[in-house]
């Protein structure tokens, strides 16, 4: 079976078939699948799929590109939504310097460091978003030594990888390691374990080829770790395997 360990089943592009999509992932051979929040409503919109679906698990957090009105008192509804018994981490936090409309970055930071704090005290692990802020990102998570995550489509260079998984982190791999540009990809999967690797779609975007431009959902992640295998000289079968069991230990999902 495979684990889409991020997509983001409360967007709207599901509204119109989200419950027969969601209802037939088992059957496609999906068994597990995390759904991260980017805002308190869809954190929470997260939680109540996981309720409804025995394979579904949430996590709760704000996203860097919606934190514009980040203040310390939604921490607060984090935290109560973080008991709930399905959700399994803090996410989907982190940092986005790529578009200039992006919230100032010291606020981004801010939100950034007590969603941390938070995964910290609740010993949760964190899915962190990092896109033009390598720097910032790394520096951040270093701050917080005792928090583990992942980098939830990793972007990064091989020595900053390194020096990720030298701290325990998991990096995620999604559907542009399979375009025919990604020339940074094989050399962050030739540094990375197999057993420090994570396989993701952020449905509904990042849609591995040959469907770019479709829709993405739990299915394609399948092509995800078929190229993780390619790369990692094994079968998909056993990329599958190991990323399941990955999903699993790093979620505490038993």
């Amino acid at each position: 079976m495979l684990f889409d360990t991020h997509a983001h089943y409360d967007d709207e592009r599901f509204d119109e078939d989200r419950e027969q999509l969601l209802a037939s992932l088992p059957e496609a051979g999906v068994g597990l699948v995390v759904n991260p929040g980017i805002t308190v409503e869809t954190s929470r919109m997260a939680v109540a799929m996981a309720r409804r679906y025995a394979h579904m698990y949430a996590a709760v957090g704000i996203h860097p590109e919606n934190c514009h009105d980040f203040v310390p008192q939604q921490i607060e509804e984090l935290r109560r939504l973080a008991q709930e018994e399905k959700v399994v981490a803090i996410g989907e936090i982190g940092l986005d310097y790529y578009w200039p409309e992006n919230p100032p970055r010291p606020l981004q930071q801010q939100a950034f460091r007590a969603q941390l704090a938070l995964a910290q005290e609740l010993d949760l692990p964190v899915i962190v978003h990092d896109r033009e802020a390598h720097g910032d990102t790394l520096e951040i998570v270093r701050e917080f030594p005792h928090v583990r995550g992942v980098l939830h489509c990793y972007s990064g260079s091989p020595e900053m990888a390194q020096e990720l998984l030298k701290m325990g982190w998991y990096l995620g791999f999604d559907g542009p390691i399979t375009f025919k540009n990604a020339r940074r990809a094989p050399e962050v999967a030739a540094v990375t374990p197999p057993e420090r690797m994570l396989i993701e779609t952020d449905a509904p975007y990042l849609t591995p080829a040959p469907y770019r431009g479709k829709r993405n959902d739990s299915t394609y992640v399948r092509l995800v770790a078929e190229k993780l295998a390619q790369w990692k000289g094994i079968s998909a079968e056993e990329m599958e395997r190991i990323t399941w069991e990955n999903g699993r230990r790093f979620f505490g999902i038993l």
